[in-house]
């Protein structure tokens, strides 16, 4: 019996037919008839993938990974694949995705990885009208995790878990906080108008230093999203951060301005609607970054952002202006702050919905006063020290039910 929902069983019908006279071995064995996949699409980029195949009935499922290439199979009981081929064309994290008849009674997908990915969800949903969705989030990691993958082959059935040994490695209680060292490799960022020092060079030298201090605080550990001159996309710095189980991601900065009188640091949070132009342009500029890497830049479509709710998004967004005030807080009286200095705009890298999030101009390179201050290493060490403080404050008022 097909699951009626309107003109897509019609279509399904008889693209299940056309699978059934392509590959006879679907046909019906043993009184049984093979599943039938009628829908299926894919969204992401190259840190975070999202393939969803819709069902008329429940599947039973396995996963596993092999290596050279790097690969993530799924097997299936007997399946018509009754979608056009398209509707799986691969993207994102994935240069090759195949799927078809492995026999009479079995199937399989086969997802070729472009680097070392794990799936971070693997399980079967209901849908509204009774269909059933096989939903795979997979997303970057590290060539070590993807090993124990392949080796241990852990992780199969339906149970949608991940193993212990490749989880979060944020399980040890600590108050996890993402220090991302903006721009990196190939994008400089903004140049100093004296000095001529990369952008790149400051953020990733303040980001190590603060990285130190917060270690040194019980209870709290700091990850780096980058500890070199490398490139990261907005959203690999993003799922480094949610893989580290971060409670907070702060984005260090320190951009120009055609106004070279314009000098002090600046907090922003996260708003479709940008406080005011200067945040409008500054946060246009920011999104840039990927697209000097040949990385597309894109809102993540509907099929990625649905993995959490808006609810969590906006209890993420309180959080996140929490945080600039704690910031801000912290800096008044001891390093100068322009005006009106928490102001919000569309960064691309604040969109973490389950993260909250801040992106702060340290200062303005574009104003000699300020290029001297963010080269100098003290400066960087007594900033460093107020952004802990900011840090801890908000820990212990969130986290100790102050709200």
């Amino acid at each position: 019996m097909f699951v009626r929902i309107g003109s897509v069983a019609v279509m399904a019908i008889g693209l299940l037919l056309a699978a059934l006279v392509a590959h006879p071995a679907l046909a019906e064995t043993d009184g049984s008839r093979p599943l039938l996949a009628f829908a299926a699409r894919i969204a992401g980029d190259e840190a975070r993938t999202r393939v969803v195949i819709d069902f008329e009935e429940k599947p039973d499922f396995s996963v596993h990974y092999i290596d050279s290439p790097q690969r993530v199979v799924v097997d299936l009981p007997a399946t018509a694949f009754g979608f056009p081929r398209e509707d799986l064309a691969a993207r994102g994290l994935f240069e090759d995705i195949r799927y078809g008849a492995m026999d009479e009674e079995s199937a399989r997908i086969v997802l070729t990885a472009e680097r070392p990915v794990q799936l971070s969800l693997a399980e079967v949903q209901q849908g509204e009208n009774g269909e059933f969705r096989l939903v795979l989030d997979a997303e970057m990691t590290t060539p070590d995790v993807f090993a124990k993958l392949v080796g241990q082959q852990a992780w199969q059935g339906s149970t949608g878990q991940m193993p212990d040994e490749v989880a979060s490695q944020a399980d040890d209680g600590s108050f996890v906080v993402a220090v991302d060292a903006g721009h990196g490799g190939i994008d400089t960022g903004a140049i100093g108008a004296v000095t001529k020092t990369p952008e790149k060079a400051i953020t990733l030298a303040f980001a190590q230093a603060l990285a130190e201090r917060l270690a040194d605080r019980p209870g709290v550990r700091a990850v780096l999203t980058r500890n070199g001159d490398t490139f990261l996309s907005l959203s690999e710095r993003v799922t480094l951060a949610r893989q580290a189980g971060a409670d907070l991601f702060l984005s260090l900065h320190a951009d120009t301005l055609s106004q070279k009188d314009i000098r002090g640091a600046t907090v922003y949070t996260l708003s479709d609607r940008a406080s005011d132009r200067m945040a409008e342009n500054l946060a246009a500029r920011e999104n840039l970054s990927d697209q000097l890497a040949g990385v597309s830049l894109k809102d993540e479509p509907p099929e990625v952002a649905d993995i959490l709710l808006d609810l969590t998004r906006r209890e993420t967004q309180v959080l996140s202006v929490t945080l600039a005030n704690n910031v801000i807080q912290s800096f008044e009286g001891q390093v100068g702050l322009i005006n009106n200095a928490h102001r919000y705009a569309g960064f691309q890298v604040l969109r973490a919905p389950d993260i909250p999030s801040v992106l702060l101009e340290l200062g303005f390179l574009s104003n000699p006063e300020d290029e001297k201050l963010l080269a100098d290493e003290k400066w960087r060490a007594k900033v460093s020290d107020l952004l802990v403080d900011a840090v801890l404050r908000y820990r212990d008022r969130v986290f100790a039910g102050g709200g």
